[in-house]
């Protein structure tokens, strides 16, 4: 049997029965920022959009979100445009998307992003139940050697894991 040139994202299946698929995933914010509390928003997308996203063509890696006017915003997260869409119906790639939380997240997030250094960064895109959602997390910007810092504390750890295997394998 030939294999297939794209392969489709694997959907993971909860105990409740809710079905998630990850879509895109920004894994190089976990390597710039420490991390604290994270939220899960809905996102406002149009039908060509939500259509790209299904298809995974998605960016988050350059993304961030910003509150405006009391409302949740994600900006610069590159959403492809849809290739079966007229001429006439595309979308903006780059526009700013809209992020629905319950007020009393959204305070909460303000009182967050009040403290230094401290911004909201996409973890990732996914759907749930056939609805777009973003994992964001308050993030603290990392210092060039906290990050050395995290790969030597990293592959410690793993070296250890590897010495605690072979010993007891024996």
């Amino acid at each position: 049997m030939p294999r297939r040139a794209h392969q489709k994202a694997k959907t993971d299946v909860t105990d409740v029965g809710i079905r998630y698929k990850t879509i895109a995933q920004n894994r190089r914010a976990r390597f710039n920022y420490d991390l604290s509390e994270k939220f899960e928003a809905g996102l406002v997308l149009s039908g060509t959009e939500i259509k790209s996203v299904r298809d995974g063509r998605v960016n988050i890696a350059e993304a961030y979100a910003r509150i405006r006017n009391g409302e949740l915003w994600l900006m610069n997260t590159h959403i492809a445009e849809y290739h079966g869409a007229s001429h006439y119906s595309t979308h903006d790639t780059l526009r700013p998307r809209k992020l629905l939380l319950h007020k009393k997240q959204l305070r909460r997030l303000e009182l967050e992003l009040g403290r230094e250094r401290s911004t909201l960064v996409p973890l990732r895109l996914y759907l749930k139940d056939h609805h777009a959602k973003v994992e964001i997390a308050v993030a603290k910007g990392r210092r060039q050697y906290d990050r050395r810092h995290a790969i030597r504390d990293r592959e410690n750890k793993r070296d250890m894991d590897r010495a605690m295997r072979r010993r007891r394998d024996g």
